[in-house]
């Protein structure tokens, strides 16, 4: 008996291609659940649907070979099991979810699965500050540069002032106290995203506690770091930026200033011209990775979520 293939079925023969995509569409914006009611399927039909679409868009977009790449890791579950993804910053795209973990073995899969030959293009190689990445890096692609990413910068920066906030809060009391309490997010926010209200509980907090002041205006200022053209000027704002320290008793913000010095190199390739790439596109990913997750809450498909992360970027077929 032969069986004849046609080109316009999906792998379920019980619907065409054209229904396929169309339930894909569906998928990236709606939930499993929701379309699977629009449609009146069963969820799982509706996801093996969708596998099909998001495996047709990485098909017909091509085996990637990036010059600039993003490396970041997320967390699946709870209980620290996380997976790496690998971005193009030029095509702006994720290329690889994969790894048992964060370690540097999980990182040299991602380099054997591109292979040797174009590794070989790598130029930049743009992640955290987390030395497992790092020694992958310069283990595979020895002749790309290594940039650390800005917005992992601030988060330290960020963490540094809650710190200081706390140790305000613990050694004032009675009406000082007050100003402090429940202004976490209030401090850690860019002023230019503040409501109304968020803006007058900043200033009356900084007008009510000059070290913390201080802090504040050190951590808003500390962003024009990537903004020099060389890393001569970009030394000696940060040297500027240092002193500025000196007699404010900031202990956390000293342990930031060190942290800063021994990842100087990696920080100051921003000034490179080669290296001015968009460091917003891994922070936007991981936006949309976290939507994504919460859209799948209870799903324990990896291989579905490996490529609705791999497809979140890419156009509609």
């Amino acid at each position: 008996m032969k069986q004849e293939k046609l080109a316009w079925l999906s792998d379920n023969p019980f619907y065409t291609k054209r229904f396929a995509f169309m339930v894909g569409r569906c998928c990236r914006v709606m939930t499993i659940t929701d379309v699977a009611k629009e449609f009146r399927l069963d969820w799982k039909t509706v996801k093996e649907l969708d596998k099909q679409y998001m495996r047709e868009q990485l098909r017909k977009t091509g085996t990637p070979a990036p010059q600039v790449i993003g490396i970041d890791e997320i967390s699946i579950r709870k209980g620290h099991t996380y997976r790496i993804v690998v971005s193009d910053l030029i095509r702006r795209r994720a290329i690889w979810f994969g790894g048992k973990d964060r370690s540097e073995a999980s990182m040299d899969e991602f380099y054997a699965w591109l292979g040797p030959k174009k590794a070989k293009k790598i130029r930049l190689v743009v992640m955290d500050m987390w030395k497992a990445f790092e020694k992958s890096a310069k283990k595979n692609v020895p002749q790309a540069a290594i940039l650390y990413d800005k917005f992992h910068v601030i988060r330290h920066l960020g963490e540094a002032l809650d710190k200081v906030r706390k140790q305000e809060y613990a050694r004032l009391s009675g009406k000082d106290r007050s100003f402090i309490k429940g202004q976490k997010y209030t401090l850690l926010s860019r002023k230019q995203n503040l409501d109304l209200d968020g803006r007058r509980s900043l200033r009356k907090l900084l007008r009510a506690n000059k070290r913390l002041n201080t802090a504040y205006l050190l951590k808003e200022t500390f962003g024009q770091l990537w903004s020099y053209d060389t890393e001569g000027w970009a030394r000696r704002f940060f040297d500027n930026w240092k002193d500025a320290l000196k007699w404010q008793r900031l202990e956390p913000y000293q342990k930031f200033v060190q942290l800063i010095e021994r990842h100087w190199e990696g920080i100051a390739a921003y000034c490179h011209p080669d290296n001015k790439v968009a460091l917003g596109f891994v922070e936007g990913l991981n936006n949309k990775i976290r939507v994504i997750q919460r859209r799948a809450y209870g799903l324990r498909d990896e291989e579905y979520l490996r490529l609705k992360i791999l497809t979140c970027m890419l156009e509609e077929i």
